[in-house]
């Protein structure tokens, strides 16, 4: 077993695995393909030299296992996931993985253990832009991923399914139709997933790490349409008009007042209309709109919240009908509930933090993440944000490893007090 200084590894394992991926201007790990084999390859080769165990379960869930004194008792995890979008940045994902190695290269260096074993996960899957599937690996580790998924989920660049992408990568896609679980929730004491953070919050507040309160829930409809009927702009009265886009435009305006009274009241909310287009091949200045594409994308920790904007969507599309002739069809929609962070296990990275001198902030997550799958099925969990330049999926993610070391040392404190 060889030793090693905890900033040195990480640093290394950063560059091998942009040396690995590099796909100019970032680094592309696609979701079972050539990228993120190369990653567990690299991570996994790190974790052996260091002493730990390691396997790999049939869905690809790297298992890296630094030995407690206890090895009967549940161990606490941490990790992340390893893959990363086309042409994206280096640490989305990477970071936790290399945070919780860097964590038993700290250990090793002081010569210590913990009462119960630490194992790193290196998750597969995890970034949407491959599969249309959230949280793949995590949910298939754990036997929450719909038994259709392997033969009807097609990657974005190849167009195989995820079977066929798995079968390649050695895995088994049958362990997911059969609904099995490699993960058992009553064998995981608790789990805290370091990541960096994908927004400005860090930067703008000047602060190393944070602790995250939640991952936002999701209520997604990704194809909207809005029917009146084309007309002409200048022949046609306002009492005559099915306008489409002035009955787009009023959901806006009413989700706009919903968002301002939800955060009057320090509730959690942010909502986005991503796309929003009349048709090419009829639109035109002298015509009345009849026909609106849309997205809706609307997030909240708060279960309360998605429901009102459910309700105020109900109640503009009855509205538009009435009052404009005008069909509002949300399409088929998706919602992911809010994954609250465990109170305890935040409340010990606050203590790490204030012990080791560094100031933190607690926010909301407003991305998705593997732990959300954590705590569906009930295991205590949290999260831990890393300071990052230049937000995130894209090449510029520029993540310091002076933050990267303020948040292992916090990590660090936390993952003892809880394994104690």
């Amino acid at each position: 077993m060889t030793q090693h200084a905890p900033m040195a590894l990480a640093a290394a394992l950063f560059d091998a695995l942009r040396e690995a991926s590099l796909d100019p201007p970032g680094v592309s790990r696609a979701s079972y393909g050539a990228g993120e084999r190369a990653a567990h390859a690299i991570i996994r080769n790190a974790a052996e030299a260091m002493g730990l165990e390691c396997r790999v379960d049939p869905v690809g869930t790297l298992l890296m296992t630094w030995p407690g004194a206890d090895r009967s008792l549940p161990p606490v995890m941490t990790g992340s996931h390893l893959d990363a979008v086309s042409h994206g940045g280096n640490f989305d994902g990477a970071a936790g993985v290399v945070m919780g190695l860097a964590l038993v290269a700290r250990l090793q260096a002081e010569g210590r253990r913990l009462p119960r074993d630490l194992t790193i996960l290196g998750i597969r899957a995890e970034e949407m832009c491959w599969f249309p599937v959230n949280y793949i690996g995590s949910r298939a580790a754990f036997g929450l991923l719909p038994p259709h998924v392997p033969d009807t989920a097609r990657r974005s660049d190849s167009g195989k399914t995820l079977a066929e992408h798995m079968a390649e990568e050695g895995f088994d896609p049958q362990f997911v139709r059969d609904g099995r679980a490699s993960l058992d929730p009553a064998r995981i004491h608790a789990f805290i997933e370091p990541h960096i953070e994908q927004g400005p919050v860090l930067v703008g507040a000047d602060l190393p790490c944070a602790i995250v309160t939640g991952i936002r829930g999701i209520l997604r409809h990704p194809i909207c349409h809005a029917t009146g009927a084309w007309n002409h702009a200048g022949a046609v009265p306002r009492g005559f008009r099915q306008d489409a886009v002035l009955a787009v435009t009023e959901l806006a305006t009413r989700l706009e007042s919903l968002w301002d009274r939800v955060e009057r009241e320090s509730q959690d909310l942010v909502l986005t209309i991503g796309e929003f287009w009349t048709p090419a091949e009829m639109h035109a200045p002298t015509k009345v709109p009849g026909a609106v594409r849309f997205s809706l994308d609307i997030r909240s920790e708060q279960d309360s919240v998605l429901d009102a904007v459910e309700a105020l969507m109900r109640d503009v599309a009855a509205g538009a009908k009435a009052r404009r002739g005008v069909t509002l069809d949300y399409g088929e929609g998706m919602r992911a509930d809010p994954a609250l962070m465990d109170p305890r296990l935040r409340a010990a990275l606050r203590a790490s933090a204030a012990a080791a001198g560094i100031p933190v902030m607690e926010m909301t997550s407003g991305a998705g993440h593997d732990c959300a799958s954590f705590v569906l099925k009930g295991v205590p969990s949290a999260m831990l944000f890393i300071r990052n330049q230049n937000g995130s999926h894209n090449p510029h993610e520029a993540m310091e490893l002076d933050d990267f070391a303020a948040a292992l040392s916090v990590l660090a404190g936390a993952i003892e007090a809880i394994a104690a």
